[in-house]
């Protein structure tokens, strides 16, 4: 038993570490960027590798040290870049300082993957009824979704709707007026993203729904167009200073990723989920496999009214619902996110990398 024990908490603790180091590299390989995902578990996997191996294993020798020191280190630097998320750090958003009579200026989101195939869509319905936002973005919508939602219309006059068969579709709806709107294409033929500025009390509000493909093994797809998505949006938001900006969807990348990290210096926009918890809206399916993958940033005009990780509608994702303040003031307590040195170089590698995969046909749909 003992020795079972012993091999048992090696294999593990070992693994543990080697995808940590895997992740410190930049390759866009899916294997590779999938150690992004589950820190949290290695954290845990790779502590509970380290006790038992120094309750009944340890005896003292050189590489029952070197052992035990690598998992250590493991579990710090997991730690590390997950402790931003957890409800001990320090906020990075403040919470709204207006009265809630004044909710004018207030924009109440609903974000959710509907997932293609859920053949449930009126919990999603019903969800929206009870939540009630201002904008709803749903990912993942087929033409079958779309007539789903027409349900909403009388209550959301203001659409933009982009059905697709591929998991990519994309519906906004809105109560607040869409001064102006278009469906760009800004990676891959068959990937929208939509681009809307919606009318907040007479304030224009600059939203930018996203979700990018993911890096998985099903069709070998690397993460070098999700990664190049979330660069050129990055760079656009910091460009266009337009005010208040808001960048939502299913980014298909976790909030403590090198990516997401970039994307946030390189757009100076704020994560609300940051010193208030993980919000990890997927799996939906399995709660010891759960990741934070869907998303709002925003910039620095707003404070946080409420962040929340919704129900289940059916879906292999939890949707969820921020509602912000515009608060004009807020910009001077709330310090944009700043870029590093080499941010802007390692943006342009990124960029190469996927215009390298265009010219070898390496972007096709399904290709990595």
């Amino acid at each position: 038993m003992q020795n079972l024990l012993r091999w048992t908490s090696i294999v593990v603790g070992l693994s543990m570490v080697a995808g940590t180091l895997l992740s410190l590299s930049r390759s866009p390989h899916w294997f590779v960027r999938g150690w992004d995902f589950p820190r949290v578990q290695i954290v845990f996997l790779a502590s509970g590798a380290g006790v038992v191996y120094s309750w009944c294993c340890f005896q003292g020798s050189v590489q029952d040290k070197l052992f035990l020191a690598a998992v250590l280190a493991c579990v710090i630097w997991q730690v590390a870049r997950i402790f931003p998320y957890t409800p001990i750090a320090p906020v990075r958003v403040q919470s709204s300082r207006r009265s809630s009579s004044d909710e004018r200026r207030r924009i109440r989101l609903l974000i959710s993957n509907v997932m293609m195939e859920n053949t449930a869509p009126d919990r999603l319905l019903q969800l929206v009824r009870e939540t009630r936002p201002d904008v709803l973005l749903a990912v993942e919508t087929d033409d079958r979704w779309v007539r789903a939602l027409e349900p909403l219309t009388s209550e959301y006059p203001y659409a933009v709707r982009q059905p697709q068969s591929n998991w990519f579709g994309l519906v906004l709806l809105s109560r607040l007026p869409i001064l102006e709107s278009k469906v760009e294409f800004l990676v891959q033929d068959d990937v929208p993203s939509v681009f809307a500025v919606l009318d907040l009390a007479g304030e224009r509000v600059v939203l930018r729904g996203l979700h990018p493909r993911p890096p998985e093994p099903l069709r070998d797809q690397d993460s070098t167009p999700r990664d190049a998505e979330l660069v050129l949006v990055g760079r656009w938001v910091e460009k266009q200073k337009e005010g208040p900006t808001i960048v939502a969807g299913d980014l298909n990348d976790v909030a403590w990723s090198a990516t997401t990290r970039l994307f946030l210096r390189l757009s100076g926009l704020l994560d609300p989920r940051m010193g208030r918890g993980f919000y990890s809206s997927y799996n939906a399916r399995n709660p010891l496999v759960r990741w934070p993958l869907d998303h709002l940033f925003h910039s620095n005009h707003f404070r946080l009214v409420e962040l929340r990780r919704c129900k289940d509608i059916g879906s292999d994702h939890f949707p969820m619902l921020v509602e912000l303040s515009y608060e004009p003031e807020a910009p001077a307590e709330q310090p944009e996110s700043q870029a590093a040195s080499g941010d802007q170089e390692e943006a342009g590698e990124r960029l190469k990398a996927q215009a390298e995969a265009a010219q070898t046909g390496d972007d096709r749909p399904g290709n990595p």
